[in-house]
């Protein structure tokens, strides 16, 4: 019986998924087939097909996947600037998914970094006109950090990421 959450469903579809992102490294998407992606797998074209209408659907999936969760990880978290740590822990853990995931450009659409607006406000005040400058640099900020430290294999603990993150903002981050 094939339903949705099968263990051998499972097992080809993550099969398909690594073999997918292995090809992202070297490749661009339109440049990507299924063939290769089942050669690489190694499974049928009909696996495939069976799990995925074409490539920006495995895309897609793959970028609904570490969205979710990313979201898991903060569900009932205290809002803190110490939830960053806990990002780049993520980050370094998944490295691969979160280059795929800039390379893709997907960071335009669904943003990974949230200045949370109220801790916004409890640094610059509630009456602050200028609050979603601050929001927005703050944001545009740590991406591209994020994004430099992806570039290095993430070469740096997450602990010294974590740490220019607090020098830049010293006396604001609780």
């Amino acid at each position: 019986m094939n339903t949705k959450n099968n263990k051998r469903r499972q097992n080809s579809k993550a099969k398909i998924e690594n073999a997918f992102v292995e090809l992202m490294k070297e490749k661009e998407l339109n440049r990507i087939t299924v063939s290769e992606i089942c050669k690489l797998a190694p499974c049928n074209r009909s696996t495939f097909y069976a799990n995925y209408l074409d490539i920006y659907d495995i895309a897609d999936s793959v970028r609904k996947k570490l969205e979710d969760n990313y979201s898991e990880m903060f569900v009932n978290a205290e809002k803190s600037y110490t939830n960053y740590l806990k990002l780049f822990r993520h980050i370094k853990e998944n490295k691969e998914i979160y280059k795929l995931y800039f390379k893709l450009g997907y960071d335009k659409e669904f943003t990974i970094i949230h200045y949370d607006k109220q801790l916004a406000e409890e640094q610059f005040g509630k009456n602050n006109n200028m609050i979603d400058y601050h929001c927005e640099f703050f944001r545009g900020g740590i991406t591209m950090i994020i994004k430099l430290w992806l570039e290095s294999d993430c070469a740096e603990s997450p602990e010294a990421i974590y740490k220019v993150i607090v020098d830049e903002y010293k006396g604001r981050m609780k």
